[in-house]
Parts: C-alpha cells; sequence; structure tokens
C-alpha cells in the first residue's frame, strides 16, 4: 500500500464525486433512470480526451464495440476494455477519456465492448458477449499474446469471466488482465461491504444487491463465471489489480489476489490511499487517475510483445 494520501486535486474532487456519482448508485431507482443520468454525469464532468484520438464504431461476432487509438503512432497491442456498471448500465463511450490514454500510453489500440446489460439481457449474456469480442479479435488476427483484457468494476469481473472462458474453451490466453477497484463476488461477503459504508463516496450495498439480484436472474451468486473469486483461477493470465482503501469492494479485490496468487497466477495488487471506486475514469482531471493508467499501460507493455 501506498504510504502517500490523496492530492489536493483528489480532495478537492471528493464532494463533486459524490454529488455526481452517489445519487446513480443509490438502491431503488429505475434503471432507466440511471443509465441517463449516468450518460448526463458523463457530459457535465467534461473529462478531456487526448489529442488525436480516433474512435469508430465496429462489431466483434455481432457485438458492438468501439475501436480507440491515437491516431499518432501505429499499433499491434490490443486491449479489449470491458465497462462498469454493476451489469445494468453503462456504456464504451463513457470510457473515452480512459481508453485513450491506455491507448496512447501503452501504443495500443484499445476495443470497448457495449455488452449486453441485465435486466433485459441477464447472465450469461454478459460474459457470452465478451467471449465473442475475444473470438472476434483472434479471427481477425489479432494474436493473443498482443491482447490485454481490462475492465472496472462490475467490468472488472467480467474481464475475469472473459478469461476464464477462454480457458475452458482451449484458446489462446491473453497477455494479461488490468483490473480497477474489480467486483467479483455477487454475494457480497467481503467484510468490507459493511466496514467501509462510512468512507465509500459511491457506491450502496443495497444497490450492490439489487443490481446482482437482477443480474444473476435467480442463479447462485457463487457462480463462478458471475462470482470470478469462486473459480479456479489456475492458469490465468498475469494480473494488475487497483483498488482503493475507502472503498466497499476493497475486499473483493484483496481477496481476488489472494486467491490468485496461491494458484500460481502472477499478480500486482497496487491499494490507493483515500480515493474512490473507479478514481481512474477521472483521468484528466485528477492526478491519481492518470498515475493509475499510467501504471496499467506499464503493466500491459510490459506483459505484451513489443509493438
Amino acid at each position: 500500500m501506498s504510504e502517500r494520501g490523496p492530492s489536493l486535486r483528489a480532495i478537492a474532487w471528493r464532494r463533486p464525486v459524490r454529488w455526481l456519482l452517489a445519487p446513480i448508485f443509490r438502491a431503488g431507482r429505475s434503471v432507466a433512470l440511471r443509465r441517463r443520468a449516468l450518460l448526463r454525469v458523463a457530459m457535465v464532468a467534461r473529462l478531456p480526451i487526448a489529442p488525436f484520438t480516433r474512435t469508430a464504431a465496429d462489431t466483434l461476432r455481432g457485438v458492438p464495440v468501439e475501436w480507440i487509438s491515437s491516431t499518432h503512432q501505429p499499433a499491434r497491442r490490443v486491449v479489449l476494455y470491458l465497462h462498469g456498471g454493476a451489469y445494468l448500465f453503462g456504456a464504451a463511450r463513457i470510457y473515452r477519456a480512459v481508453n485513450a490514454r491506455l491507448a496512447e500510453w501503452a501504443q495500443a489500440r484499445v476495443v470497448a465492448v457495449d455488452y449486453r446489460l441485465a435486466p433485459e439481457h441477464p447472465f450469461p449474456a454478459a460474459p457470452a458477449d465478451a467471449l465473442a469480442a475475444y473470438r472476434g479479435l483472434l479471427e481477425r488476427g489479432i494474436a493473443a499474446a498482443d491482447i490485454v483484457l481490462a475492465g472496472d468494476s462490475a467490468g472488472g469481473g467480467l474481464a475475469l469471466a472473459c478469461a476464464l472462458q477462454v480457458r475452458e474453451a482451449g484458446l489462446p490466453m491473453p497477455a494479461g488482465i488490468v483490473l480497477f477497484s474489480p467486483w467479483v463476488d455477487l454475494s457480497l461477503g467481503g467484510e468490507t461491504i459493511v466496514s467501509r459504508a462510512a468512507s465509500e463516496l459511491i457506491l450502496d450495498p443495497q444497490m450492490l444487491r439489487e443490481a446482482a439480484a437482477a443480474y444473476l436472474a435467480g442463479r447462485p451468486a457463487q457462480t463462478a463465471l458471475a462470482s470470478p473469486l469462486f473459480a479456479d483461477l489456475r492458469g490465468l493470465p498475469p494480473l494488475l489489480v487497483q483498488v482503493t482503501d475507502t472503498e466497499l469492494l476493497y475486499d473483493d479485490a484483496r481477496r481476488l489476489a489472494e486467491r490468485a496468487g496461491a494458484a500460481g497466477v502472477e499478480v500486482e495488487y497496487k491499494v490507493w490511499r483515500g480515493l474512490w471506486h473507479v478514481w481512474q475514469v477521472f483521468a484528466g482531471k485528477v492526478p491519481e487517475a492518470d498515475a493509475a493508467l499510467r501504471e496499467a499501460a506499464d503493466f500491459i507493455v510490459r506483459q505484451t510483445r513489443s509493438p
């Protein structure tokens, strides 16, 4: 764990973060309202996108995706990014500030997946879409050694679910996995779901319960592809796990790092102090967001072949 506390800019952003995002993650709100509110917040925050960034809509095996690349450099590396949103909301375009920086700093192309969302499309629709997108990359001639999976929150769990499916299907494994504050236990069994409630700026335990129920649609919460914390993690590629010490999902990240390490997986587990759930989204606004994304980009470069 880093001993350095949050920057002055991060401290200044705490109130706007709570004001902008906490209402979206409050229990009892309709999914439609949350989806509209999150898009509005993305517009209000005006998260800056790096210059020379190019975006393009596409599909991979029928799954809608958005490609993000830096126009001033060629790239062989590909980052398959799975967004968060409790499996209920979120969209690839909301993460352009994150993915543009990963594209530039990792000298990569990022393909952000608009997987199907619950409750209209409950589990296992999202993992099926993630695997289809990965297969689509392979079918386009992109080598697995050049692919890194990445995701935040629910998207972090989905990135792991994708890797588990790749392993079980006998496909070539990606070079690595990057996880930002991953949600990997839909049973909400982590102790910090309770103990970090006072310090959590965004997430609400009851909302997470509602989201898990909508996504699982009656399936057990410890189903491996829904809650990868309970999966057999042997044979997975190296992981980078980033989390902050103040959030509800701290124990999800901690337990995942421990179990993956015990299964023989190479794990880089990084705890940042005094921030909030998926602070990386505030790239260009908060220095810790840019620093975390640079750390992720360095990991991506190390795990893949040279461009």
